[in-house]
């Protein structure tokens, strides 16, 4: 039983991180029928731009708290994500909409690939200490551990999601959203600006992809200009898993993606005495999209037009 709990605490906490980048996924596919697989690296650029601001400030600053300087590094690299993703909407994006799906699917690919290689240049391929500025206290719960950056991690994403649940649900914007989720040129006949609202999905992408990078890099310590690439092909498993198109799927599917991976490693490491669960970790997300691509292409959800955003 101990070893279960301390799995489903990692896999919480591993499935909130992909549930904040699978969001970005989805959102953007509900309104224009895009998967953005340059979205893992904005989560790169986000933590990589946090750790450069974070160094800088304890150097400039060493006696500043260390909760003033993480919340001064996620605004600021929440600012540089969102201008990224949005030069990336409108200049590789926006003139290939209404091409044939295959064109803007290369074009993310190879936006991909050139956001890798810049960040190799301009911050050298090394992996880099994540400054700790926070307390690393472990709590106790029985014989499980848990650390209070992954009570942080718990809390930021529980309160992005609500914040994200009602702008989409109960603001002027989220109805714009899922207007032009629905049917883009009769929504721009009602007043709707569908390039400004698909231009606010990809800031909004951006800022929950930022969050998400600074949260892996608090729980796993490291940064590095490949650091996105991984996570961002398990976040849009879990979209899938949770059916593409619809937010609550893309919540459900990172959290129950999380779930098996922290306990199928976690149960194949004690069965083999650690030698195969970090190995194999992986691995579970990859067999997941197979069978529900399988058998059930939707996902669990299925994609509700109403919650398309």
């Amino acid at each position: 039983m101990d070893v279960l709990l301390q799995q489903i605490i990692n896999g919480l906490v591993l499935g909130s991180m992909y549930a904040l980048v699978a969001l970005g996924y989805t959102m953007v596919y509900g309104i224009i029928n895009l998967i953005n697989f340059a979205h893992g690296e904005v989560l790169m650029v986000g933590a990589l731009t946090s750790w450069a601001i974070i160094v800088g400030m304890q150097d400039a600053m060493p006696n500043a708290p260390g909760w003033i300087i993480l919340l001064i590094a996620l605004v600021i690299s929440c600012i540089v994500a969102a201008a990224l993703n949005f030069a990336i909407e409108k200049i590789a994006y926006r003139p290939l909409r209404n091409s044939p799906r295959l064109a803007p699917l290369i074009t993310a690919i190879g936006m991909s690939i050139l956001l890798q290689t810049l960040a190799m240049i301009i911050f050298k391929p090394n992996y880099k200490p994540y400054p700790s500025v926070i307390p690393v206290e472990p709590i106790f719960i029985g014989e499980a551990v848990i650390t209070t950056t992954q009570i942080l991690v718990l809390a930021m994403t529980a309160i992005s999601l609500s914040v994200l649940m009602y702008l989409v649900n109960y603001t002027r914007l989220g109805r714009a959203m899922r207007a032009t989720a629905e049917n883009p040129r009769v929504a721009a006949l009602m007043g709707v600006r569908p390039d400004t609202v698909i231009s606010a999905t990809f800031i909004i992408g951006a800022v929950l992809a930022t969050i998400a990078g600074m949260m892996f890099a608090l729980n796993y310590g490291t940064v590095q200009h490949t650091m996105g690439f991984l996570p961002g092909l398990k976040a849009f498993t879990a979209a899938v898993f949770g059916g593409i198109g619809n937010l609550g799927g893309a919540v459900v599917g990172g959290i129950l993606l999380g779930l098996i991976e922290a306990i199928g490693s976690g149960y194949i490491g004690a069965l083999t005495g650690g030698v195969l669960g970090s190995h194999y970790a992986d691995i579970f997300a990859f067999v997941v999209l197979i069978i529900i691509l399988t058998l059930r292409p939707s996902g669990l959800l299925g994609e509700r037009v109403a919650d398309r955003a």
